[in-house]
Parts: C-alpha cells; structure tokens; sequence
C-alpha cells in the first residue's frame, strides 16, 4: 500500500511513497504526519482537518500492524522509553571505538545511529564526558587538516554536527571552551554538502572585532563575551535549519546562549566602576562623535541582553541604570546631529519606556522645574519625531508608540499619596502639548494655506501641503490627539476649544491625501462620539461641519473610504439621536445633502428632526406664554457662562488642576457680538421682509458678516452662510432665541443650500 498526493488543481501525482513497516511515522499536532524516507530526507503530511489526518493515519497503523491510538510507530523508541526507569543505573554504556583515523567512518555511523534513541544518546553522552574523547576527536581533526584528509574531515563533521544535538550541557562546556571552540567550528565547516569549504574561523579571528568602549578588566567577564559571540554564531549561522525530527535537539544550545547572557549582564551591573566610566564618557562634551557612537551602540547591545533576565533582575538593572543617569544621557545624545546614534538612543529609550513609563514621567516632571520647555525629555522625543528625514518616518512611527505609552493614562498610578495622572497631565499640556501641535497649527494657517492653493482652483483657499512627508507627520500628530481625546477629559476639551483645534484639523480635509483626510475625520469622529454638549455647541456655533460636507460633496460619486467614513459619520449621530447636531445639519445643510438617495442616513435625519420639533411644538403649546418666555429665553453669553461653570466644577469634581487657559481665541471672543449682531439683522429682515420672501431677504443680509476670509468652496457654496476665520457667526437657529409669536408670524427660513 502506498500514499499518494494529488493536485487539487488537474489531479497530478505530487507524491507517492510505499507505507514501508519499517518507517517510523509520526502524527504530531492532530494534523501532520512525519517520516524518513532516506538519511536526510525528510516527508510531512499535512492536513486541514483532524479527521483527514486520523484517516491516514488508520491505514498506515493497519499496514504495520500498530494500534491507531499511538503517535509513533517506532518501536525502539517506544519500548526504551516505556522502560528508561526500569534500567539499572550501573548498565552498561556504549562501547566507543578507538579515537583513530581509520576509525572515523564508524564513531560518525554510531553517532549518527543513536540520535534517535532517547536512551542510546544519553549512554552515548556519558562515554563521551568521561573518557575525554572530545578532545581526542578534535586532535584528529587537526591531522586531518594537515593531512588534506577530504573524507576524514566530512565524517568529523557529522560527529560534532551529531554531538550537538545529543543536546548535553557538560558536552557543551567542553566543546565551547577556549582551548576547543575553534576547532569545534573548524569540523563544521566540512560539511559533505558543500563543494568548497566556509572560512568560519576566519571570520571569527579576522573580520569579527571585539570593541572595547571601556577596558575590560575583569578576564572571565571578557571570556565569557567572546564565548557567547561565538556560540550564537555556530547556532545562527553554522547549523543548518533542523527538520522536524531535529527541532528539539538544541534547546540547551539555546539554554546555553541565554544563561551565558544573564551572566555577563550580572557581572556588567555589578560593576559600578565600569558603568559609572561609560556614562561619564557619553555626556561629557569633549567626547568625540565615534567614541559616543561606540557607547550608545554598547548600552542598546546591553540593555537587549537584559530582556533574558527575571523580572526581579530586571527590575534592579533598569534602578542601577537609572541611578547612574541613563534618562539624563539619553537627552543629550537623543539630541545629535548623527543618525545612527539617534536611532540607538531610540531603542534604549523604548527599553526604558516599556519597562516603566513612571519612571520616565517622573524624571521628566522633576526635569521640568529647573530647564526650560525647550529641553524637556519629552519636547526632545516630540522634536526627534517632528524631524525624522526618513521618508517612510520609520524612527518617528517608533517615537510616536512611545509618546503614546508616557501619555496613556491606565498605565499611571493613582494612589492616596501620588495622583501621578493628574500630575503628569496638567505637565504635559502646559509644556510639551504646544510643540506636538506646532507643525499641525503651521500647516493649516490662513498664509500658509493660501501660499499652497493652486492658481484657478475651484477648491477652497485652504489647501494643505501636498507633500507625503508632511502629510504622514501631520497623520501621526492626528493620531495622538485622537488619543487625547478619547483617554484625556477635560484636558485635551479646554486645549482644543482654547486654540480652535477642530477648525485646523478639518481644514486637512481638502488633502490630496486620503488617509490624511480620513485621520482628520477621525479626529471629529472621536470628538463627536463623546456625545459632550459642550463639544457639539463648539462645533454647531462654528460649522465645522462645513468642511466634512464639502469634501462629501467634493468627492462624488466614488465609493470610497472617504464617502463611508462621512456617511458612518452622520449616521452615528442619526442614531445615537444627538438633537443639537441634528437640528444644526439638517437646517443648514439638508437642501444639498437630500440628493444623496443611496442610504438612508440623510432622510433618517430629516425625519428626527421634524419628531422633534413636532415634540417642542407641542411641549410649548403646553406652557403658558409667560413662562415660556423666561424660562426658554437664553443668549449666547449665558451659555458661555455655564461653560465656565462647568470646568470650574469639574476641576473640583475630579480633585485634579484644570490647564490654566490660554488667550483665548479671537473667535471666541467675538462670538457674543457677531451673534446678537446676526440676531438684530434676523429681526429686522422679519419686520421688513415680504409675505414668502423673507428666507431669501435674510440669507441676503446675514451672507456678508461671513464673507470675510470665508473659505467656502466656489462651486458648493453659492448662498450659503459661513462661519469666517476672524470670527465665529452664530449659525444655530435654537427655539429659544426668538419670541414665540416670532416664531409662529414668520414663515421658515430657507436653509443655506450646499449646492454642486
């Protein structure tokens, strides 16, 4: 009986190998079977299902006459290992012949033989330790070579190679040590597979250069590094890959590399003389450029080799180096002009960062008291990030996952003594916030953005740089205030309302660059997502849904990321039914979105809009005129001072400082007047407007105050009423604003219509 495989594709023959009784299969995992067919030629069944697998593996057993249920069908290495507690420890050990040239060809045969005993190879390792024959092996190895004996040095290969993987850790110790490593790695260059030779040894002896940043005086320490460089090398770069049969026979090889690893990371912190010397050297300024490149490259070599240390250890390397003022040096060389010592830097930082985020925070804010901004740690990061010349930003991409970690308030403790979230948070919006955001609000300025639009462009003035580089900076800036957003309160609400930031963001929705625009959606998709009134009052009084529409509108009839990114957008605020977002859409921007037939997103708004208003038609109906005046009745002063209100108690609320404010924006400060200015108009065109014409007179007055550097869009906002960048036009018409017998003599204003 044979096994076949046949394409799925035509049905061709892809394998035929005759189930032999005496193969050894093995099922492994439920769903491969493995076996050799010849020396070094090794097969793998592998199967989607368990049951295909258990199929086969029916009829190979029936063929041998084994029972399915076991997963080796090898009977020697059942047997021995049924019965490796039963053998008595004095039984005896394997005879080894004579350590002679002729003899090569059978000691290559009985190593080669034993490997797939259990047992045999563990009989085979104590002959070995205790007649010292390593050492024998090594000296013929030695004749060979002089002797240009060709077949004599591939069976010594095939020794040492089987030795190996006989996995023993005192056949190791003897074979890695000085006086024998070198010939151990020269046995292995002869592999019978090769036509030519490797030249390991001279590798190790010639182009691998052991640097020394300090001296090294401690000898064992010295011995230790060289025997770690060179037993990874024969691992990495010698061995060939092991088959499956082979995948556990150099675990302790493994085990080998690491406990060495552990060692001289101990034997490194322990000595506070050598550390104290590198550090002095890395900030001092009269070192020169190579030398502090060598340092930093040791200290990230080092601080990788602490990854192979207990927790416990950890704990106390990462204390030692941060005693010794690892944070401290790091800002200095963070700071160079060099690359590959940046980079460097980078990676220690990550180790620092990763291992524990309070204690760079805590460094940063004692830091923060005696330098300026400038300087800071984290302004040093941010700077690095903003100034990656790699055009994929690669470093900055790195820097940014860090920045996310020192800012993410679930790592930050919260005890009764220590309110490390308040503390580092009121820090970083008060110093470092301001140069994260700095190429953002430089990129959406009105010159920079009217110095970027294209000449006859019937898109708005405020065009954001095309260039990719700035484009994936300003994408990971976005990313991190999204951040902000989502983990940060009240913190990052008072920063944006304070700079206008949504207006700056959104005005990147006129990027060439979808995944720019689409980041800057993102950002008022969190915002929005709050479902905060007093987010959704900042947005309505600015319309800032202005820009999402045009780029809507700009975009067509291709379906998009972009188009199903707005359109979740809108539909999230359908359903999640946030009134003052509703009424705010569909009473300025309805007429140029009802067209949009292809989802319902649109209609479901105007629908919860209309129940509404069908709702506070009837509850005012229910109060009488008296009351309904004073109690509905509020301006737009009123509500900023409920705003004030509301920070003011939420800072007592949460026990945390609220970010002293900066000066507040000019849109703010206009907003109260050009809103009572637009309300005086409104009035007016009431009292003076014809029967069914009065919508039209009012969008004709009121479109001049927002005119002036309006960034609406030739082509989609013919008689629309914008919100300018000098100042803030109120654009939401709330129930309350006008008497209710207003309400009922004068017909509905028609809309702003966002016409293509």
């Amino acid at each position: 009986m044979s096994l076949l495989v046949r394409a799925e594709a035509d049905g061709s023959l892809l394998l035929e190998s005759k189930i032999n009784p005496n193969t050894a299969y093995q099922k492994q995992q439920d769903t491969l079977i493995v076996w050799s067919e010849a020396e070094n030629y090794d097969l793998a069944l592998s199967f989607q299902e368990k049951a295909g697998c258990d199929e086969i593996w029916e009829k190979i057993c029936q063929v041998q006459g084994k029972d399915p249920s076991v997963e080796v069908t090898q009977d020697l290495i059942e047997s021995e290992e049924e019965h490796v507690e039963e053998m008595p420890e004095t039984s005896p050990l394997i005879d080894l012949p004579t350590c002679e040239l002729n003899k090569l060809e059978e000691i290559a045969d009985l190593v080669t033989s034993v490997l797939s005993s259990p047992i045999r190879r563990e009989k085979l390792a104590l002959a070995l330790e205790n007649e010292g024959y390593i050492k024998k092996l090594l000296q013929l190895f030695q004749v060979c070579e002089n002797l240009e004996n060709t077949e004599g040095l591939h069976h010594l290969y095939e020794i040492i190679r089987g030795i190996l993987f006989l996995n023993k850790a005192t056949l190791f110790e003897v074979m890695f040590s000085d006086e024998c490593i070198m010939d151990v790695v020269g046995c292995l260059e002869y592999d019978p597979a090769l036509a030519q030779p490797k030249r390991h040894r001279e590798f190790l002896t010639k182009t691998a250069k052991f640097k020394e940043v300090i001296p090294i005086t401690d000898s064992e320490l010295r011995q230790k590094i060289h025997q770690t460089y060179r037993v990874q090398y024969i691992q990495d770069i010698i061995l060939p890959t092991p088959s499956v049969f082979e995948e556990n026979f150099l675990s302790t090889l493994t085990s080998f590399i690491f406990f060495n690893k552990v060692e001289i990371v101990s034997m490194l912190q322990e000595d506070e003389k050598f550390l104290s010397e590198v550090f002095a050297q890395l900030t001092d300024e009269a070192t020169d450029d190579d030398k502090r490149c060598e340092l930093v490259n040791f200290f990230k070599e080092f601080c990788a080799f602490s990854q192979t240390l207990q927790p416990q250890n950890r704990d106390a390397f990462f204390k030692t180096l941060a005693k010794l003022g690892i944070l401290p040096a790091l800002e200095i060389v963070m700071g160079m002009d060099d690359l590959q010592v940046r980079s460097a830097a980078t990676d220690i930082f990550s180790y620092l960062v990763e291992f524990s985020p309070s204690m760079v925070r805590e460094f940063v804010m004692q830091e923060a008291q005696q330098s300026d901004d400038d300087i800071l740690l984290i302004n040093v990061v941010i700077e690095q990030m903003i100034c990656d010349t790699d055009p994929e930003l690669g470093g900055a991409v790195q820097l940014m996952g860090l920045l996310r970690t020192l800012i993410d308030p679930e790592n930050m403790l919260a005890t009764a003594n220590k309110t490390e979230k308040s503390e580092f948070l009121n820090f970083f919006y008060n110093h470092c916030m301001h140069v994260l955001t700095a190429p953002l609000l430089a990129n959406t300025a009105e010159d920079k953005c009217e110095k970027d639009a294209v000449v006859g462009s019937t898109k708005s003035n405020t065009i954001c740089p095309d260039n990719y580089q700035t484009a994936q900076l300003l994408a990971l800036i976005l990313e991190l205030l999204t951040f902000c957003v989502e983990h940060h309160t009240y913190h990052i609400k008072n920063y944006i309302m304070n700079k206008d930031l949504l207006r700056r963001v959104l005005v990147l929705m006129n990027s060439k660059h979808t995944f720019l625009a689409l980041c800057a959606l993102r950002f008022m998709r969190r915002i929005i997502g709050l479902k905060d009134e007093f987010y959704n009052r900042y947005i309505t009084k600015g319309n800032l849904f202005e820009p999402v529409i045009n780029a809507l509108l700009d975009n067509g009839t291709r379906y998009n990321l972009l188009n199903s990114a707005v359109i979740e957008l809108f539909e999230f605020i359908r359903v999640e039914d946030i009134k003052s977002l509703i009424a705010h859409i569909v009473e300025n921007f309805y007429n140029a979105l009802e067209s949009i037939e292809y989802v319902q997103t649109f209609k479901g708004l105007k629908t919860k809009y209309e129940q509404e208003k069908d709702r506070q038609t009837q509850k005012l109906s229910s109060v009488p005129s008296i009351l309904r005046s004073n109690r509905f009745r509020r301006d737009a002063r009123a509500l900023e001072e409920d705003e004030e209100m509301w920070f003011n108690e939420d800072e007592e609320e949460e026990g945390e400082a609220v970010v002293p404010p900066v000066e507040k924006s000019k849109q703010e400060d206009d907003f109260p007047d050009s809103y009572e200015k637009f309300m005086e108009t409104k009035k007016a065109g009431a009292a003076n407007g014809a029967n069914g014409a009065n919508g039209k007179s009012m969008a004709a007055q009121t479109s001049p105050a927002g005119s002036n550097g309006s960034s609406s869009k030739a082509a989609t906002l013919s008689s629309a009423v914008t919100a300018t960048k000098g100042s803030l036009v109120g654009l939401v018409d709330y129930p309350d604003d006008e008497d209710d017998d207003e309400e009922e003599e004068t017909s509905p204003r028609k809309r702003p219509r966002l016409g293509s």
